[in-house]
């Protein structure tokens, strides 16, 4: 996270009701946003809100697992994949969801910029997800972060965050991931088709701060 625009983002968090839904774990996500931001918001959905937590209060947690048949599909679309690079860790088990990835999470930020430009080119995560699908329908499998697929049983998506909510809250959601394949549709959608609020598909920090600035949030939720 920016240094600058975390700053700032925790003064807005102190003004504002703000809520954190990742597909990441509690570690990662931390480590990516910082103790300030994670702590200063009213609740983190980790994991697509598999595992939830305010601050170090556990609040829930999916116990699902990744079974063995849905494991070896992954693994062949892994031995398949015409991308020359492996740095391990391909498969990460996650409360209530697994992350699938081709470069493996051991890739550097090169390395994952390597993947990111030919997955762009090439579409690898949207076509192994829809097959996956395809074979395993009781499943949901969302292109997810800049390598990763997001596996996990159906309605274990972002969307099932809005059990905390209520019809009288007027959501403000942030995603980058909005297309039909990526891991924040399934709450965009609800929110946009139940008119629960807004939806923002946004590429970088700089277009999400821009938005942040120039709105009257208050009293409103974010």
């Amino acid at each position: 996270m920016d240094p600058r625009f975390r700053k700032w983002f925790v003064e807005f968090q102190k003004q504002n009701a703000v809520y954190l839904v990742t597909g990441s774990d509690k570690v990662k996500t931390i480590e990516q946003v910082g103790f300030d931001v994670y702590n200063h918001s009213q609740r983190v959905y980790n994991c697509s809100g598999s595992d939830t937590w305010e601050q170090d209060v556990n609040i829930f947690t999916n116990e699902w697992k990744l079974p063995i048949d849905e494991w070896v599909s992954l693994k062949q679309h892994l031995d398949r994949s015409p991308f020359p690079l492996r740095t391990g860790i391909h498969f990460e088990d996650r409360p209530g969801m697994c992350n699938f990835s081709v470069v493996g999470r051991g890739a550097t930020k090169k390395e994952r910029r390597q993947y990111v430009e030919y997955d762009q080119e090439n579409q690898e995560r949207a076509t192994i997800a829809a097959k996956f699908i395809k074979e395993f329908p009781h499943l949901e499998a969302k292109v997810g972060g800049e390598t990763g697929i997001d596996i996990f049983p159906k309605g274990s998506n972002k969307s099932q965050i809005l059990r905390d909510f209520g019809k009288d809250d007027c959501l403000h959601f942030f995603g980058d991931a909005m297309h039909p394949e990526g891991n924040d549709y399934p709450l965009k959608q609800i929110i946009v088709d139940k008119d629960l609020g807004y939806a923002y598909t946004i590429e970088d920090y700089k277009e999400t701060w821009e938005i942040l600035r120039d709105t009257d949030w208050s009293p409103k939720l974010l």
